[in-house]
């Protein structure tokens, strides 16, 4: 592998360890189009939609913000089984993918502080997610979007029925939800995602200057049934890999909202991904519990942020059974 130096105060690699693994995170610096391919087959490996696919090789080496474009690649590499580590493919972990964009679309390129990172993939191996490197990815993919891009804002998109992906964007990193996007993708199969479920999403942005503090309430304490909109109940399904039990959406409390309530509480999925999974089944009952989830919740967001409502946390609250849910303010 061939490559370019970045500045000599912005170096393009970080070795970190996990559980007693060591990881190399580096910024793609090849000029050899072979050696973009690994991010196709690592995409596809984690996403499984033959239907969706990233640019040739070719072009994404074009891409790069140290050839012709305006992209950061971002390899992980895991260590050798001597305990070496090296931009070997063949230890290829996890990767993220974005490029520079822009706010204001009138404005364009005429202002610095009008450009974004938009930041479109973060995958990891799925035997590789228990070491968290989906959050040290993004944590080094911040230091070289201030620090070499100097651009103080990432935006990316994630399906808000995901709890590991709302727990790292919104309470770790403490990202703004933007908007609700209906059906952002239109029909997206594959591992992650149903041809027959929307692919709804939250438009993200993160403030990178900001550090993600402490909250100023306790959502945890503040939480109770009467703020939650969301009404689920646990019931037993015949899913793919046999029979489990599942939350399932009954109701909405819409009314909820003219009461005056500062906070308010929308539950999701403990696993939407695994919930996808296991009601793939011809039942039609079964299968449709994701697509509720979907559009009931859908219905409960666009109306609290019509309202003037806006996300400020996500939490876990431990009872019977393990709950998600996100935490919702008045603004003003």
């Amino acid at each position: 592998m061939t490559g370019k130096t970045l500045h000599k105060d912005k170096d393009v690699e970080k070795i970190i360890t996990v559980k007693g693994r060591k990881f190399l995170l580096r910024v793609e610096t090849s000029d050899d189009a072979r050696d973009y391919a690994k991010y196709e087959a690592l995409r596809e490996e984690i996403w499984a939609f033959r239907g969706d696919h990233l640019p040739g090789t070719r072009n994404l080496m074009c891409e790069n913000f140290l050839h012709d474009g305006s992209a950061l690649f971002i390899g992980v590499y895991s260590e050798r089984p001597d305990g070496g580590l090296s931009a070997d493919p063949a230890h290829f972990v996890g990767f993220s993918y974005g490029f520079v964009g822009l706010k204001d679309k009138g404005l364009g390129f005429r202002s610095v502080n009008n450009l974004q990172f938009y930041s479109q993939y973060t995958g990891v191996k799925e035997e590789f997610r228990r070491y968290g490197l989906g959050v040290l990815i993004k944590e080094f993919q911040r230091e070289k979007v201030l620090d070499v891009f100097g651009i103080s804002t990432i935006t990316c998109t994630y399906d808000p029925l995901t709890g590991v992906n709302a727990w790292r964007n919104v309470h770790y990193f403490g990202m703004d939800v933007v908007e609700y996007r209906v059906s952002t993708y239109g029909e997206y199969g594959g591992l992650l995602n149903r041809l027959d479920i929307p692919s709804d999403r939250f438009f993200m942005s993160w403030d990178l200057t900001k550090k993600a503090g402490r909250r100023e309430f306790d959502g945890a304490a503040l939480f109770d049934e009467e703020r939650c909109l969301v009404r689920v109940e646990e019931k037993t399904v015949q899913g793919r890999s046999g029979p489990l039990k599942l939350e399932c959406v009954f109701g909405v409390g819409l009314d909820r909202i003219d009461k005056a309530l500062e906070f308010l509480f929308v539950r999701i999925p403990r696993d939407f991904y695994l919930m996808l999974r296991e009601t793939d089944v011809e039942d039609g009952a079964v299968r449709r519990i994701p697509l509720e989830w979907r559009l009931q919740t859908r219905q409960v967001f666009q109306t609290l942020f019509k309202k003037g409502y806006r996300v400020v946390d996500f939490l876990g609250v431990a009872g019977e059974s393990r709950a998600n849910f996100y935490v919702l303010c008045k603004s003003g």
